[in-house]
């Protein structure tokens, strides 16, 4: 509701401010080239993510020192902390980094934001800086219009640095022509409620413009023209730094826990920096002054001072935060806890059950089944695909490939709730029986707890399988795309054959199906490890890329193996004391190289 009210509240309020002054025009496009530089410059670096970007994020977060310079640095190239913090979110989100090398990373951002202050005041409203625009506008078009993937990055990212330039050319222009007309320090405040109001100022126009650079730069030109006081630009500093955690609080929504609490950490840094700051401002001032002294700063020069007392927000609060990581990381969990795991109960484990062997083996069957049931969904979901989608889709690649990214599920949590906890029941169910088994049922109920093992084993080796697949599922090296993209169809039509292997009738059938599934897949590791020895030969994979993709392969295998092996056990009844005319009927070794020539005739 409040979304449908905002955006016609705007448009009637930039209408308004059209009509009533021509100089207002400049200014607010001036903002919106600003903004749209940035959304360029995002989409350049998000063009290189899938390859360089995440293998830096991997190796260079080991540490908290680590963690703050790849922060820093990662903020100072894109200019952007909110997109850095998404991109933390998102590699918390698959497992591929814990939420302290998160923490560290988005306090490291929070610094590097503190370069485009000092680059915009000492630089950028000193020297005609449209000049700079064209040539960057100019060249990076031409680069967008190329077909190189990496050649349309420098392009947006050339495009993205032109329109903030421009940008701030713009609305250096129209604060400078406004003043003429109007001052806005008429308006100002004093004292420690004209702090607050301009702190708050400083969120709702950050919280609206979704950038805290673009709110530090209409502050910082606005400053420059005298268009605002020193002490009411410091406050709306403060509150244009609360104000930018609403990138990563959105981005966090639909995240799973972890990223929610790297996204309260970023909001408790905030909170407690302008705290601070908000209650001795004027003390920080008197600091601020000594510093711009000793470093030769004008006592008049305030973009500058600005400049210094922005990197102090942000310097002071890491150096504050960073050594009660611990307890931070303890309150935050405090406030977001674990998700309390409602186990799913069994279907067919009761006392009445366990009466007789017949009917205590029948159950433990039809829980097996109940547990492949749900197995199903969590395969399917850690392969990328819907339930639907993995047993019904007409065409699995044309799925995947329609897919614009790899959603990261908490796998193992729904393996503990769905899987696990139903396994467990059923060891206790087969011990709680209280009665000898007979000879027969001793050996039905030794498969079918050998049919669980093997579902568990499938779903475990997945859960190791998440970092690699929500890195190279959607990378931008094309071969390793089209490689996890093999690896997750071939899993997923597994899954789909042996349920459609389940609803036959016909023992027979089953058995030969499931032989001929085994010699498909061999058959398709094989073509895999072909096509791998070729792309290492052509160099179009690094070497880490090969020893991830023959790691998964080698994973692939296990859970196809794991999944037939329990098909074999579970959907043949009695599949250990089929009789000889069943057994007749299996695929023997002759037979299956005589179809494999067959195979590599047709």
């Amino acid at each position: 509701m409040l979304r449908k009210i905002l955006l016609p509240t705007m448009f009637v309020l930039l209408s308004w401010g059209f009509w009533v002054s021509p100089d207002f025009k400049m200014i607010v496009a001036g903002i919106s080239i600003f903004l749209f530089g940035m959304l360029s410059l995002e989409d350049g670096f998000k063009s290189f993510t899938g390859g360089a970007l995440e293998k830096i994020l991997r190796n260079t977060t080991d540490k908290m020192w680590k963690s703050l310079l790849f922060g820093f640095t990662t903020c100072t190239l894109m200019q952007s902390s909110g997109l850095v913090s998404l991109i933390t979110i998102s590699f918390l989100g698959a497992g591929l980094i814990g939420l302290v090398e998160g923490i560290g990373i988005v306090f490291g951002a929070n610094i590097g934001t503190t370069t485009g202050a000092w680059l915009i005041a000492g630089f950028g409203l000193k020297v005609h800086i449209a000049a700079y625009a064209m040539p960057m506008l100019t060249f990076g078009v031409l680069l967008i219009f190329q077909k190189s993937k990496s050649l349309k990055g420098i392009g947006y990212i050339l495009t993205g640095l032109g329109f903030l330039l421009l940008g701030i050319h713009y609305m250096k222009e129209g604060f400078e022509t406004i003043s003429t007309h109007i001052s806005l320090t008429d308006y100002a405040m004093e004292g420690f409620s004209g702090i607050l109001v301009f702190a708050l100022i400083g969120v709702i126009v950050t919280v609206i413009m979704q950038s805290s650079h673009a709110t530090l730069l209409l502050l910082l030109t606005a400053l420059s023209v005298h268009q605002v006081t020193y002490e009411n630009a410091l406050a709306l500093t403060i509150g244009a730094n609360l104000g930018s955690t609403i990138t990563a609080v959105v981005g966090s929504l639909t995240s799973n826990v972890i990223g929610r609490r790297l996204a309260l950490s970023d909001v408790l840094f905030k909170i407690t920096a302008g705290s601070l700051f908000i209650l001795f401002l004027y003390p920080i001032i008197n600091l601020v002054d000594m510093i711009s002294s000793i470093s030769g700063i004008a006592d008049d020069n305030y973009t500058l001072k600005l400049a210094v007392f922005h990197s102090l927000f942000n310097v002071s609060g890491v150096i504050l935060m960073v050594p009660l990581i611990n307890h931070l990381i303890r309150w935050i969990t405090m406030i977001i806890p674990d998700k309390k795991i409602s186990k799913i109960q069994p279907l067919y484990l009761n006392d009445a059950a366990a009466e007789f062997p017949d009917t205590a083996m029948e159950a433990v069957r039809n829980e097996t089944l109940h547990i492949w049931n749900n197995a199903i969904d969590i395969l399917s979901m850690a392969f990328g695909f819907k339930r639907d989608e993995a047993l019904l889709a007409s065409d699995l690649y044309k799925v995947a490939e329609a897919q614009k990214q790899f959603i990261a599920h908490d796998i193992d949590s729904i393996y503990v709730k769905n899987i696990r906890c139903l396994y467990e029941e059923v060891i206790l169910f087969i011990n709680k029986a209280g009665f000898s088994w007979e000879i027969e049922q001793s050996d039905d109920i030794h498969w079918l707890r050998k049919s669980n093992q093997n579902i568990t084993n499938a779903i475990n080796i997945s859960i190791l399988m998440q970092k690699n697949l929500a890195t190279y599922a959607m990378s931008s090296n094309q071969e390793m795309k089209e490689a996890y993209t093999k690896i997750r169809v071939e899993i997923t039509l597994l899954i789909r054959k042996l349920e459609t292997i389940r609803l036959e009738t016909d023992a027979e059938d089953t058995v030969f199906s499931l032989d001929y599934l085994n010699l498909l897949f061999e058959e398709h590791i094989s073509d895999m490890n072909k096509w791998l020895a070729v792309c290492i030969k052509k160099e179009s994979i690094t070497a880490e890329m090969a020893a991830s993709l023959m790691n998964d392969v080698s994973n692939t295998t296990n859970i196809y193996r794991n999944l037939v092996e329990m098909a074999e056990m579970l959907f043949v009844k009695h599949y250990h004391s089929m009789s000889d005319a069943e057994r007749s009927i299996q695929l023997n070794e002759d037979d299956l190289n005589e179809i494999k020539e067959q195979m590599k005739n047709n």
